[in-house]
This record gives structure tokens, sequence and C-alpha cells, in this order.
């Protein structure tokens, strides 16, 4: 099988849970929680007892998390960040989401 083409930690209230993966750029992605990930799930669609979540888009938890409007176009702007590259934009603000769930590219 060949390699993701990009990979980021996800964390839970600071409790590494899994990787984030983009298999094909805007395409297909898939989160793995970790093996021995014992906290709450990031999202009530991921459960933790099924281990590897694929996805034909980004995933809509994940797009959730994204800046909207200014904030967005500032972003865009600021970092030269393609408006359909979700992945890119979760990595720009990943270490500053509000809520209990962060994310730290792999490089």
């Amino acid at each position: 099988m060949s390699e993701p083409v990009r990979k980021a930690k996800v964390f839970m209230h600071g409790q590494w849970a899994g990787i984030l993966e983009e298999w094909e750029t805007n395409r297909k992605y898939r989160f793995i929680y970790r093996d021995n990930y014992e906290g709450p799930p990031i999202s009530l669609t991921m459960s933790v007892g099924q281990e590897i979540h694929e996805f034909s888009r980004f995933p809509a938890f994940f797009d959730g998390l994204l800046p909207e409007g200014e904030m967005l176009e500032g972003l865009l702007r600021q970092r030269k960040i393609d408006r359909h590259d979700c992945f890119a934009q979760l990595m720009a603000v990943g270490s500053e989401l509000i809520g209990a769930v962060t994310v730290e590219e792999i490089l």
C-alpha cells in the first residue's frame, strides 16, 4: 500500500487520540484511533470502537473546526492556502482550535 500524502496527530483534551491521513488530495481521508486510546471519541460520528474511519471527502467533523467568513479569508491570504485545501487550513489553525480537539501536522 502507498503512503498518505499528509498526516496529522489529533489530540482530545491534550491526549493523543489518533491520526488523520490524507490519501488523495481533496478526495480520500482516513482517521485512525491509536491502539491504546481510552478517551472519549473525538466526534459522535467517529466511535472509538471502530478503529478506522474512511471518508471520500474532507471529514465533516474536521471541516466544522475550520474558520469561516472573514477569518477564513484572512487565513487564505496570509498563509497563501488554496480555498479548497481543507487539510492545509486545518494544519494552519490546528493548535488554536476552540474546544477539546487540537491537531498537529506530522512532517
